[in-house]
């Protein structure tokens, strides 16, 4: 089949890597003048299936309430006079009830294991650099009832397959020698051997080449301006190419993965999918002490931040706002997290060299993405993936091109348009 593929990112870079390998011709449609330049430029960088308790948890709503109005919280709602935010916020709090955040829990859990295992095999098919690590990923807690609370959900993911394993404050030192710098502040952690970390920019973009090498078009500068339909099916695109002239486009099929700008192309056509754009900020800095710099991938889950060693470079990323389509840097957020950092690892970076960035999250209320054929036929979603798309990027391309091809994903996930009963893995 003729399969458009509506987005660079990562998620629709991997997309048209599989699709193309399952034998479709495929051509992917990006405004941007290169793959992965909007939210997958600069994210934390990990492969991080024990990243799987979602936003949306029974102490999300105290915590919530608290961090209303702080400029520097982890997470932050700024409220606005837009009905689908509220929307949005609604169903954040009913997917913070224990059952849903269990299921959610499950369902990102096995998703990710999928996805991390289709990395390995492309990564062993292609030979693809990305500045990967594979030494796992250590999530630490400076705060008691913080660690206390990491207990539960780790125990429920070992469960389902992710081994993410209590450690001491010795024993994540001994992991990570650069947390002796903070050894007082303790509180221990978990550690996930299995996970990674890796420049989801560079590897989307070298990625790009290669499918591009198997026949992949890419379109840069096309911007999708919306999807026309009749007689219940999708029938074209119309497209603004780079010297702003309108084009209609025609394909057998159309897969939106347009992050968090999803929502808005397929509402015209009466899909009112449940993606807001939740804003995320990052740091990188040159390492100055390769000693007191972490070289496993750590996430810090009490201020919301992950810390991934890219070569001679450091980044650090998090924290979450909702407001709206806003993508202006705020400057209290990005010292909050460089301040973190320092405190955590002192001299580790040159912080006078720190590049700041922001990107737009395509976030569900529960953190589990969209992926699978809407009710036009012949059009499909893969977005929604908010923190985790670098995560679950390949496992999602890899399923999507399995329901396009109208196989059965190897993987047990809510997938729309199918029975829920798909075999497990």
């Amino acid at each position: 089949m003729k399969v458009f593929v509506l987005g660079a990112g990562v998620v629709g870079t991997t997309a048209a890597w599989y699709l193309a390998r399952a034998g479709h011709e495929v051509t992917v449609i990006e405004r941007e003048p290169q793959a992965g330049l909007e939210t997958s430029y600069a994210n934390g960088g990990q492969i991080s299936v024990s990243h799987a308790e979602p936003w949306a948890n029974p102490a999300a709503p105290g915590k919530v309430l608290s961090w209303l109005m702080k400029e520097d919280a982890p997470l932050l709602f700024r409220l606005r006079l837009d009905l689908r935010q509220w929307e949005w916020g609604l169903r954040f709090l009913i997917e913070c009830l224990p059952s849903h955040t269990r299921e959610n829990i499950l369902q990102i859990v096995r998703l990710g294991l999928y996805s991390r295992d289709s990395l390995k095999a492309l990564r062993a098919e292609t030979g693809i650099e990305y500045d990967h690590l594979e030494r796992g990923i250590l999530h630490f807690y400076t705060d008691r009832q913080a660690y206390d609370d990491a207990l539960a959900p780790a125990e429920l993911m070992r469960e389902i397959g992710c081994n993410r394993v209590i450690r001491s404050p010795e024993e994540c030192i001994a992991i990570e020698p650069a947390l002796a710098a903070m050894k007082d502040r303790l509180a221990g952690g978990t550690y996930t051997a299995e996970d990674e970390s890796g420049d989801a920019h560079l590897f989307t973009v070298r990625l790009a080449a290669l499918a591009a090498a198997r026949g992949v078009t890419f379109l840069y500068g096309h911007t999708v301006e919306g999807i026309d339909h009749a007689g219940g099916t999708v029938t074209r695109v119309r497209v603004l190419d780079p010297d702003k002239r309108s084009r209609y486009m025609h394909a057998d099929a159309y897969v939106v993965a347009l992050g968090s700008y999803s929502p808005l192309i397929v509402r015209p056509l009466g899909l009112r999918i449940p993606v807001y754009p939740v804003k995320g900020y990052s740091v990188t800095m040159p390492v100055i002490d390769p000693a007191a710099a972490p070289c496993v991938s750590l996430t810090d889950d009490e201020y919301k931040l992950v810390m991934s060693r890219f070569g001679d470079r450091m980044r650090i990323a998090g924290t979450a706002e909702l407001n709206g389509y806003d993508r202006e840097l705020n400057q209290t957020r990005c010292r909050a997290i460089l301040h973190r950092f320092q405190s955590s690892f002192p001299g580790a970076t040159d912080s006078t060299r720190a590049q700041f960035w922001t990107g737009l999250r395509p976030a569900t209320p529960g953190n589990v993405p969209l992926i699978g054929r809407t009710r036009y036929p012949n059009l499909y979603l893969d977005t929604g993936h908010g923190t985790l798309g670098w995560t679950h990027s390949c496992g999602s391309g890899r399923a999507l091109a399995d329901i396009v091809s109208g196989r059965k994903p190897e993987v047990d996930f809510r997938f729309l348009g199918l029975p829920s009963e798909a075999p497990r893995r």
